[in-house]
């Protein structure tokens, strides 16, 4: 009966369906470049697992200013515009989890890429950056 309608539903509402069908795409699209990107996202819990069993770098591309008012602790400031996967820093650590994180996390993913492309295997992104560690009421550390 509801398969019998279809058709005049489609006719009678062809925006909303277009709407449908495009955002159902989009969602697809997301969903697959999600899974062919070569970085990992991951949760406050997830880095601090990272961090604490696997000694994961991490990497704040915040600039310096906001890196000082607070950063999770241990983690390393290279900011955007002097990152580069060659940085001494970062060539040491191929072998190792790295993760990256901005203040929330928009930026951080582009640095993921760069690393990604530069043959880095274990690259990691904190999903929703330092607002999202806040949120999870984890510690931040102050200055450099």
């Amino acid at each position: 009966m509801l398969l019998e309608r279809l058709p005049e539903f489609v006719s009678a509402h062809p925006i909303l369906v277009l709407g449908f069908v495009a955002v159902t795409l989009a969602l697809i699209a997301n969903e697959f470049s999600r899974f062919t990107r070569g970085y990992k996202a991951l949760t406050p819990a997830l880095l601090t697992h990272l961090i604490n069993r696997e000694n994961a770098l991490v990497v704040d591309v915040s600039p310096l200013n906001d890196f000082e008012k607070g950063h999770i602790v241990g983690s390393k400031n290279v900011v955007m515009s002097q990152f580069d996967p060659e940085n001494k820093l970062l060539a040491k650590a191929q072998e190792l989890p790295i993760a990256v994180v901005c203040r929330n996390g928009m930026v951080s993913g582009q640095a993921a890429k760069r690393l990604v492309k530069a043959g880095f295997k274990r690259v990691h992104w904190l999903d929703g950056g330092i607002g999202a560690w806040q949120a999870a009421d984890l510690p931040l550390a102050r200055g450099r």
